[in-house]
Protein backbone atom coordinates (compact mmCIF):
# COMPACT_ATOMS: atom_id res chain seq x y z
CA UNK A 1 0.00 0.00 0.00
CA UNK A 2 3.05 2.26 -0.20
CA UNK A 3 3.28 4.81 -2.98
CA UNK A 4 1.42 7.73 -4.43
CA UNK A 5 -2.27 7.96 -3.62
CA UNK A 6 -4.62 7.78 -6.58
CA UNK A 7 -8.37 8.18 -6.66
CA UNK A 8 -10.25 4.95 -6.00
CA UNK A 9 -12.83 3.56 -8.38
CA UNK A 10 -15.02 0.58 -7.61
CA UNK A 11 -15.57 -1.98 -10.35
CA UNK A 12 -18.63 -4.19 -10.57
CA UNK A 13 -18.42 -7.47 -8.66
CA UNK A 14 -20.00 -10.86 -9.29
CA UNK A 15 -18.50 -13.76 -7.36
CA UNK A 16 -19.43 -16.84 -5.37
CA UNK A 17 -17.47 -17.79 -2.26
CA UNK A 18 -18.27 -20.59 0.18
CA UNK A 19 -21.82 -20.87 -1.14
CA UNK A 20 -22.69 -17.15 -1.10
CA UNK A 21 -23.30 -15.35 -4.40
CA UNK A 22 -22.33 -11.67 -4.28
CA UNK A 23 -23.13 -9.01 -6.86
CA UNK A 24 -22.21 -5.32 -6.69
CA UNK A 25 -23.41 -3.12 -9.51
CA UNK A 26 -25.87 -0.34 -10.23
CA UNK A 27 -29.24 -2.00 -10.75
CA UNK A 28 -28.27 -5.27 -9.04
CA UNK A 29 -31.56 -5.22 -7.11
CA UNK A 30 -33.45 -5.71 -10.36
CA UNK A 31 -32.06 -9.24 -10.61
CA UNK A 32 -33.73 -10.29 -7.35
CA UNK A 33 -36.45 -12.25 -9.16
CA UNK A 34 -33.84 -14.00 -11.29
CA UNK A 35 -31.78 -14.79 -8.19
CA UNK A 36 -34.77 -16.35 -6.47
CA UNK A 37 -35.56 -18.35 -9.59
CA UNK A 38 -31.98 -19.61 -9.85
CA UNK A 39 -32.25 -20.87 -6.29
CA UNK A 40 -35.64 -22.48 -6.89
CA UNK A 41 -37.35 -20.11 -4.44
CA UNK A 42 -40.81 -18.63 -4.92
CA UNK A 43 -42.39 -17.69 -1.52
CA UNK A 44 -40.29 -14.94 0.06
CA UNK A 45 -40.83 -13.07 3.28
CA UNK A 46 -39.63 -9.53 2.56
CA UNK A 47 -38.22 -7.44 5.42
CA UNK A 48 -37.57 -3.70 5.34
CA UNK A 49 -37.84 -0.55 7.41
CA UNK A 50 -40.59 2.02 7.04
CA UNK A 51 -38.42 4.54 5.15
CA UNK A 52 -37.40 1.97 2.56
CA UNK A 53 -40.92 0.55 2.18
CA UNK A 54 -42.23 4.03 1.36
CA UNK A 55 -39.61 4.77 -1.30
CA UNK A 56 -40.14 4.65 -5.09
CA UNK A 57 -37.15 2.34 -5.48
CA UNK A 58 -38.80 -0.19 -3.17
CA UNK A 59 -42.05 -0.01 -5.15
CA UNK A 60 -40.09 -0.64 -8.33
CA UNK A 61 -38.34 -3.59 -6.74
CA UNK A 62 -41.60 -5.09 -5.47
CA UNK A 63 -43.02 -4.84 -8.98
CA UNK A 64 -40.35 -7.26 -10.20
CA UNK A 65 -41.79 -9.86 -7.80
CA UNK A 66 -45.43 -9.34 -8.78
CA UNK A 67 -45.78 -12.90 -10.02
CA UNK A 68 -44.66 -14.36 -6.69
CA UNK A 69 -46.73 -14.80 -3.54
CA UNK A 70 -44.91 -12.97 -0.76
CA UNK A 71 -45.33 -11.66 2.77
CA UNK A 72 -44.05 -8.19 3.68
CA UNK A 73 -42.84 -7.07 7.12
CA UNK A 74 -42.06 -3.38 6.67
CA UNK A 75 -41.60 -1.90 10.13
CA UNK A 76 -38.30 -3.32 11.36
CA UNK A 77 -37.04 -1.01 14.14
CA UNK A 78 -33.48 0.07 14.84
CA UNK A 79 -31.59 -2.71 16.68
CA UNK A 80 -34.46 -5.05 15.70
CA UNK A 81 -36.81 -6.26 18.47
CA UNK A 82 -37.19 -9.53 20.32
CA UNK A 83 -40.93 -8.99 20.76
CA UNK A 84 -41.41 -8.22 17.05
CA UNK A 85 -39.39 -11.25 15.95
CA UNK A 86 -41.32 -13.57 18.26
CA UNK A 87 -44.68 -12.09 17.23
CA UNK A 88 -44.20 -12.21 13.45
CA UNK A 89 -42.65 -15.69 13.56
CA UNK A 90 -46.13 -17.19 14.01
CA UNK A 91 -47.47 -15.17 11.07
CA UNK A 92 -44.52 -16.19 8.92
CA UNK A 93 -44.87 -19.88 9.78
CA UNK A 94 -48.52 -19.75 8.66
CA UNK A 95 -47.37 -18.25 5.35
CA UNK A 96 -44.88 -21.14 4.90
CA UNK A 97 -42.09 -19.22 3.13
CA UNK A 98 -39.11 -20.79 1.42
CA UNK A 99 -36.73 -17.83 1.93
CA UNK A 100 -36.25 -14.43 3.57
CA UNK A 101 -35.37 -11.29 1.61
CA UNK A 102 -33.73 -8.52 3.68
CA UNK A 103 -33.75 -5.04 2.12
CA UNK A 104 -32.01 -2.46 4.29
CA UNK A 105 -29.24 -1.93 6.81
CA UNK A 106 -27.91 -3.90 9.75
CA UNK A 107 -31.15 -4.02 11.72
CA UNK A 108 -32.98 -5.60 8.78
CA UNK A 109 -30.20 -8.11 8.16
CA UNK A 110 -30.12 -9.06 11.84
CA UNK A 111 -33.90 -9.44 11.87
CA UNK A 112 -33.72 -11.81 8.90
CA UNK A 113 -31.14 -13.94 10.68
CA UNK A 114 -33.14 -13.91 13.92
CA UNK A 115 -36.27 -15.03 12.10
CA UNK A 116 -34.41 -17.79 10.29
CA UNK A 117 -33.08 -18.98 13.64
CA UNK A 118 -36.42 -18.89 15.46
CA UNK A 119 -38.47 -20.44 12.64
CA UNK A 120 -36.03 -23.34 12.48
CA UNK A 121 -35.33 -23.88 16.17
CA UNK A 122 -38.54 -22.83 17.93
CA UNK A 123 -38.83 -21.72 21.55
CA UNK A 124 -38.04 -18.19 22.68
CA UNK A 125 -35.36 -16.18 20.90
CA UNK A 126 -33.34 -15.84 24.12
CA UNK A 127 -32.98 -19.63 24.23
CA UNK A 128 -30.53 -19.41 21.33
CA UNK A 129 -28.38 -16.47 22.47
CA UNK A 130 -24.66 -16.71 23.15
CA UNK A 131 -23.47 -16.03 26.69
CA UNK A 132 -20.24 -15.02 28.42
CA UNK A 133 -19.28 -16.92 31.56
CA UNK A 134 -17.41 -15.51 34.55
CA UNK A 135 -14.28 -17.21 33.18
CA UNK A 136 -14.58 -15.20 29.92
CA UNK A 137 -15.69 -18.24 27.95
CA UNK A 138 -18.23 -17.65 25.20
CA UNK A 139 -20.98 -20.28 25.09
CA UNK A 140 -22.61 -20.70 21.66
CA UNK A 141 -25.70 -22.96 21.75
CA UNK A 142 -25.59 -25.79 19.21
CA UNK A 143 -28.46 -25.17 16.79
CA UNK A 144 -28.40 -27.41 13.72
CA UNK A 145 -31.91 -27.38 12.25
CA UNK A 146 -31.97 -26.30 8.56
CA UNK A 147 -32.44 -22.54 8.20
CA UNK A 148 -34.34 -20.64 5.52
CA UNK A 149 -31.99 -19.11 2.93
CA UNK A 150 -31.50 -15.35 3.23
CA UNK A 151 -31.15 -13.05 0.22
CA UNK A 152 -29.75 -9.68 1.33
CA UNK A 153 -29.93 -6.31 -0.40
CA UNK A 154 -27.87 -4.05 1.89
CA UNK A 155 -28.33 -0.28 1.85
CA UNK A 156 -25.67 0.83 4.36
CA UNK A 157 -22.02 0.10 5.16
CA UNK A 158 -22.78 -2.08 8.19
CA UNK A 159 -21.60 -5.33 6.58
CA UNK A 160 -24.23 -7.26 8.56
CA UNK A 161 -25.34 -9.10 5.44
CA UNK A 162 -22.02 -11.00 5.39
CA UNK A 163 -21.86 -12.30 8.93
CA UNK A 164 -23.30 -15.34 10.73
CA UNK A 165 -23.74 -13.21 13.85
CA UNK A 166 -26.55 -10.88 14.90
CA UNK A 167 -27.88 -8.75 17.72
CA UNK A 168 -31.51 -8.13 18.70
CA UNK A 169 -32.68 -5.73 21.39
CA UNK A 170 -35.11 -6.82 24.09
CA UNK A 171 -35.66 -3.17 25.03
CA UNK A 172 -32.97 -3.16 27.70
CA UNK A 173 -30.13 -5.35 26.43
CA UNK A 174 -28.98 -6.67 23.08
CA UNK A 175 -29.12 -10.43 22.76
CA UNK A 176 -26.29 -11.77 20.60
CA UNK A 177 -26.29 -14.88 18.42
CA UNK A 178 -23.92 -16.80 16.17
CA UNK A 179 -24.73 -19.62 13.78
CA UNK A 180 -22.88 -20.49 10.59
CA UNK A 181 -26.13 -21.39 8.79
CA UNK A 182 -27.30 -17.76 9.02
CA UNK A 183 -24.89 -16.39 6.40
CA UNK A 184 -26.70 -14.94 3.37
CA UNK A 185 -27.13 -17.24 0.39
CA UNK A 186 -27.11 -14.27 -1.98
CA UNK A 187 -26.04 -10.64 -1.53
CA UNK A 188 -27.13 -8.05 -4.10
CA UNK A 189 -25.35 -4.74 -3.43
CA UNK A 190 -27.05 -2.00 -5.45
CA UNK A 191 -25.88 1.58 -4.81
CA UNK A 192 -29.16 2.80 -6.31
CA UNK A 193 -31.03 1.34 -3.32
CA UNK A 194 -29.07 3.69 -1.07
CA UNK A 195 -29.71 6.83 -3.09
CA UNK A 196 -32.29 8.26 -0.67
CA UNK A 197 -30.45 7.20 2.52
CA UNK A 198 -29.03 10.41 4.06
CA UNK A 199 -25.27 10.60 3.54
CA UNK A 200 -24.90 11.21 7.29
CA UNK A 201 -26.31 7.72 7.92
CA UNK A 202 -23.91 6.25 5.37
CA UNK A 203 -21.03 8.01 7.15
CA UNK A 204 -22.13 6.75 10.56
CA UNK A 205 -22.39 3.17 9.31
CA UNK A 206 -18.94 3.62 7.78
CA UNK A 207 -17.62 4.26 11.30
CA UNK A 208 -19.15 0.93 12.27
CA UNK A 209 -17.38 -0.71 9.36
CA UNK A 210 -14.09 0.91 10.32
CA UNK A 211 -14.61 -0.46 13.83
CA UNK A 212 -14.95 -3.97 12.37
CA UNK A 213 -11.60 -3.53 10.67
CA UNK A 214 -9.72 -2.05 13.63
CA UNK A 215 -11.05 -4.57 16.13
CA UNK A 216 -10.30 -7.30 13.61
CA UNK A 217 -6.67 -6.19 13.40
CA UNK A 218 -6.07 -6.65 17.14
CA UNK A 219 -8.67 -9.30 18.02
CA UNK A 220 -7.41 -12.47 19.64
CA UNK A 221 -9.23 -14.28 16.82
CA UNK A 222 -7.37 -12.45 14.04
CA UNK A 223 -5.59 -14.19 11.19
CA UNK A 224 -3.53 -13.26 8.15
CA UNK A 225 -6.66 -13.51 6.04
CA UNK A 226 -8.71 -11.20 8.25
CA UNK A 227 -5.74 -8.79 8.48
CA UNK A 228 -5.52 -8.57 4.69
CA UNK A 229 -9.24 -7.90 4.33
CA UNK A 230 -9.20 -5.39 7.19
CA UNK A 231 -6.45 -3.36 5.57
CA UNK A 232 -8.11 -3.42 2.14
CA UNK A 233 -11.45 -2.40 3.64
CA UNK A 234 -9.82 0.37 5.69
CA UNK A 235 -8.09 1.67 2.55
CA UNK A 236 -11.49 1.77 0.85
CA UNK A 237 -13.12 3.56 3.77
CA UNK A 238 -10.36 6.15 4.03
CA UNK A 239 -10.43 6.80 0.29
CA UNK A 240 -14.22 7.07 0.19
CA UNK A 241 -14.35 9.47 3.14
CA UNK A 242 -11.40 11.71 2.22
CA UNK A 243 -11.21 11.78 -1.57
CA UNK A 244 -12.86 15.07 -2.52
CA UNK A 245 -12.85 14.12 -6.20
CA UNK A 246 -15.53 11.48 -5.62
CA UNK A 247 -19.08 12.58 -6.35
CA UNK A 248 -21.83 11.34 -4.02
CA UNK A 249 -22.85 8.24 -6.02
CA UNK A 250 -19.21 7.15 -6.27
CA UNK A 251 -18.74 7.68 -2.54
CA UNK A 252 -21.82 5.62 -1.72
CA UNK A 253 -20.61 2.83 -4.00
CA UNK A 254 -17.18 2.82 -2.38
CA UNK A 255 -18.66 2.79 1.13
CA UNK A 256 -20.91 -0.17 0.30
CA UNK A 257 -17.93 -2.16 -0.96
CA UNK A 258 -15.84 -1.23 2.08
CA UNK A 259 -18.71 -2.20 4.37
CA UNK A 260 -19.04 -5.53 2.61
CA UNK A 261 -15.37 -6.30 3.18
CA UNK A 262 -15.56 -5.16 6.79
CA UNK A 263 -18.34 -7.69 7.33
CA UNK A 264 -15.95 -10.41 6.18
CA UNK A 265 -13.45 -9.20 8.78
CA UNK A 266 -16.12 -9.36 11.48
CA UNK A 267 -17.08 -12.88 10.42
CA UNK A 268 -13.48 -14.06 10.78
CA UNK A 269 -12.04 -12.08 13.67
CA UNK A 270 -15.21 -11.22 15.63
CA UNK A 271 -15.63 -8.03 17.66
CA UNK A 272 -14.07 -6.88 20.92
CA UNK A 273 -14.62 -4.30 23.66
CA UNK A 274 -15.74 -1.50 21.37
CA UNK A 275 -18.72 -3.35 19.96
CA UNK A 276 -19.54 -4.73 23.40
CA UNK A 277 -20.04 -1.17 24.66
CA UNK A 278 -21.96 -0.15 21.53
CA UNK A 279 -24.37 -3.07 21.87
CA UNK A 280 -25.25 -2.03 25.41
CA UNK A 281 -25.63 1.69 24.69
CA UNK A 282 -27.65 1.11 21.54
CA UNK A 283 -30.12 -1.29 23.14
CA UNK A 284 -30.41 0.54 26.47
CA UNK A 285 -30.56 4.12 25.23
CA UNK A 286 -31.91 3.76 21.69
CA UNK A 287 -28.87 5.26 19.96
CA UNK A 288 -28.41 4.13 16.35
CA UNK A 289 -25.60 1.61 15.93
CA UNK A 290 -23.69 3.78 13.48
CA UNK A 291 -23.98 6.85 15.71
CA UNK A 292 -22.86 5.08 18.87
CA UNK A 293 -19.90 3.69 16.92
CA UNK A 294 -18.98 7.21 15.83
CA UNK A 295 -19.08 8.45 19.42
CA UNK A 296 -17.31 5.57 21.12
CA UNK A 297 -14.68 4.49 18.60
CA UNK A 298 -11.97 7.08 19.41
CA UNK A 299 -12.31 6.30 23.12
CA UNK A 300 -12.30 2.50 22.91
CA UNK A 301 -9.37 2.52 20.50
CA UNK A 302 -7.50 4.93 22.79
CA UNK A 303 -8.04 2.51 25.68
CA UNK A 304 -6.65 -0.43 23.71
CA UNK A 305 -3.78 1.65 22.34
CA UNK A 306 -2.24 1.67 25.81
CA UNK A 307 -1.17 -1.90 24.98
CA UNK A 308 1.99 -1.94 22.83
CA UNK A 309 0.89 -4.96 20.80
CA UNK A 310 -2.28 -3.10 19.81
CA UNK A 311 -0.25 -0.11 18.65
CA UNK A 312 1.84 -2.51 16.58
CA UNK A 313 -1.27 -4.15 15.12
CA UNK A 314 -2.72 -0.76 14.19
CA UNK A 315 0.54 0.75 12.88
CA UNK A 316 -0.28 -0.12 9.24
CA UNK A 317 -3.55 1.78 9.60
CA UNK A 318 -1.77 4.80 11.03
CA UNK A 319 0.71 4.73 8.15
CA UNK A 320 -2.15 4.46 5.67
CA UNK A 321 -4.06 7.35 7.24
CA UNK A 322 -1.00 9.59 7.34
CA UNK A 323 -0.33 9.01 3.65
CA UNK A 324 -3.72 10.66 3.12
CA UNK A 325 -2.80 13.51 5.53
CA UNK A 326 0.87 14.23 4.74
CA UNK A 327 0.67 17.88 5.78
CA UNK A 328 -0.67 17.15 9.26
CA UNK A 329 -0.04 13.51 10.26
CA UNK A 330 -1.65 11.92 13.30
CA UNK A 331 0.24 10.37 16.21
CA UNK A 332 -2.37 7.66 16.86
CA UNK A 333 -5.31 5.95 15.21
CA UNK A 334 -7.61 7.22 17.96
CA UNK A 335 -6.62 10.81 17.18
CA UNK A 336 -7.44 10.24 13.52
CA UNK A 337 -10.82 8.75 14.41
CA UNK A 338 -11.77 11.78 16.50
CA UNK A 339 -10.74 14.03 13.60
CA UNK A 340 -12.67 11.91 11.09
CA UNK A 341 -15.91 12.02 13.08
CA UNK A 342 -15.57 15.78 13.44
CA UNK A 343 -14.84 16.27 9.73
CA UNK A 344 -17.97 14.28 8.87
CA UNK A 345 -20.05 16.32 11.36
CA UNK A 346 -20.99 13.18 13.27
CA UNK A 347 -22.08 13.34 16.95
CA UNK A 348 -19.18 12.99 19.36
CA UNK A 349 -20.73 12.96 22.86
CA UNK A 350 -23.09 10.57 24.63
CA UNK A 351 -24.66 13.50 26.46
CA UNK A 352 -26.22 14.57 23.14
CA UNK A 353 -28.49 11.53 23.54
CA UNK A 354 -29.49 12.23 27.12
CA UNK A 355 -26.90 10.16 28.97
CA UNK A 356 -25.57 11.46 32.26
CA UNK A 357 -23.05 10.20 34.77
CA UNK A 358 -25.91 8.41 36.52
CA UNK A 359 -26.29 6.09 33.52
CA UNK A 360 -22.69 4.90 33.42
CA UNK A 361 -22.67 2.29 36.19
CA UNK A 362 -25.52 0.31 34.64
CA UNK A 363 -24.01 0.49 31.16
CA UNK A 364 -20.59 -0.59 32.42
CA UNK A 365 -22.03 -3.50 34.41
CA UNK A 366 -24.03 -4.72 31.42
CA UNK A 367 -20.98 -4.50 29.18
CA UNK A 368 -19.17 -6.92 31.50
CA UNK A 369 -21.61 -9.59 30.28
CA UNK A 370 -20.83 -9.01 26.59
CA UNK A 371 -19.00 -11.72 24.64
CA UNK A 372 -16.64 -9.28 22.92
CA UNK A 373 -14.64 -8.91 26.13
CA UNK A 374 -13.38 -12.48 25.75
CA UNK A 375 -11.18 -11.64 22.76
CA UNK A 376 -10.21 -8.04 23.53
CA UNK A 377 -6.40 -7.81 23.59
CA UNK A 378 -6.35 -5.71 26.75
CA UNK A 379 -8.14 -7.57 29.57
CA UNK A 380 -11.17 -5.86 31.08
CA UNK A 381 -11.23 -7.04 34.68
CA UNK A 382 -13.92 -4.84 36.19
CA UNK A 383 -16.71 -2.45 35.30
CA UNK A 384 -14.77 0.58 36.52
CA UNK A 385 -12.49 0.31 33.48
CA UNK A 386 -15.49 0.50 31.18
CA UNK A 387 -17.04 3.32 33.19
CA UNK A 388 -13.87 5.35 32.69
CA UNK A 389 -14.12 4.91 28.91
CA UNK A 390 -17.79 5.90 28.98
CA UNK A 391 -17.09 8.99 31.08
CA UNK A 392 -14.51 10.14 28.54
CA UNK A 393 -17.21 9.92 25.87
CA UNK A 394 -19.89 11.66 27.92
Amino acid sequence: MEGTYTSMTVDDLDYTLFGTHVVLRDGAARQLADELDALGLSRPVILSQTRMAASPVYASLRATLSNLESLEITAIPAHSSVSLIETVTHQIKDFAPDCIVAIGGGSVSDSAKALAMLIAEGGALADHATTLTATSTVIVPKRTQPKLPIISLPTTASGAEVTPSLGVSDGHEKLLFWNRALCSTSILIDPCLSADIPLSIMHATAMNGIAHCLEGLYSRSKSRVSDALAMQATESFVSALTDESLDEPAQRRALLLAGHMSGMVLSMARSCLHHAICHVLGARHGIGHGIVNSIMLPHTIRYNETESTVRDDLSPVLALVNRHHPAQPFDSVSAWLAHLAQSLSLPDRLSLYGLTDDDLDAAANLTMKERGLAINPLPVRNASQIKSILRNAL
